[in-house]
């Protein structure tokens, strides 16, 4: 019944375009992540753009935080719109918390592995972008999203993969400097919780599409 009432009311639908502008800042923010994995003298402007991107997005979740209490019909459970909004800022989040690490600590150069997931990371944000629009339609779009959050929990243990790898190449190289070791250490694993956020991103989708088609 509340599903068919939800179908014959008019729908509130400015919550897909914050959705769409909330994963365009999530795109900027990885390319901004990627900036700053190049390393040099370009890595604090880049900390700069990922700070001012995770403001933008915060702007963002407020709004569609507002909104859900003020709308009286939303597009799908209140509480599906506030765990999406959440997962996509927290994606943000996580760059900013690795940007601020690598500040802290001063590092300028990055491992391939690092860059590599730099990749991972700006691919997933991209995918997750191409995903927002076709909410709008589940029903017919069904197909492509199941496609692409797909792509995402694949793209996320490829960057598993990649910190793996990563974190052997340090243990070899870094016997003798221990404090070398826990640093990188630490700019891969805040590089993994980046897209286990974005996996987060993914299965809040899933469980959209499988409660509302």
């Amino acid at each position: 019944m509340l599903k068919l009432f939800r179908t014959l009311m008019p729908r509130e639908d400015k919550f897909f375009e914050l959705f769409e502008q909330h994963a365009n800042i999530v795109v900027g923010g990885a390319e901004s992540l990627i900036r700053l994995l190049e390393g040099g003298s370009g890595v604090p402007a880049a900390s700069r753009e990922i700070a001012a991107k995770e403001e933008a997005a915060d702007a963002v979740t407020r709004d569609v935080l507002l909104a859900v209490r003020k709308s009286f019909i939303t597009p799908f459970d209140r509480s599906d719109i506030q765990a999406l909004t959440v997962s996509l800022d927290d994606a943000i989040d996580q760059m900013k918390k690795t940007s601020k690490t690598i500040s802290l600590f001063e590092v300028y150069s990055f491992r391939p592995a690092m860059q590599q997931m730099g990749g991972i990371i700006l691919r997933a944000a991209e995918v997750t972008a191409k995903a927002m629009p076709l909410l709008r339609a589940m029903a017919s779009n069904a197909g492509e999203l199941h496609e692409l959050t797909e792509q995402i929990l694949q793209l996320e243990d490829e960057a598993d993969n990649a910190s793996d790898e990563g974190l052997k190449a340090l243990y070899r190289e870094c016997q003798d400097r221990p404090m070398d070791y826990i640093v990188n250490a630490e700019i891969l694993d805040h590089l993994e919780s980046v897209m286990d956020r974005f996996e987060d991103v993914a299965k809040q989708i899933s469980s959209i599409l499988v409660e509302h088609l």
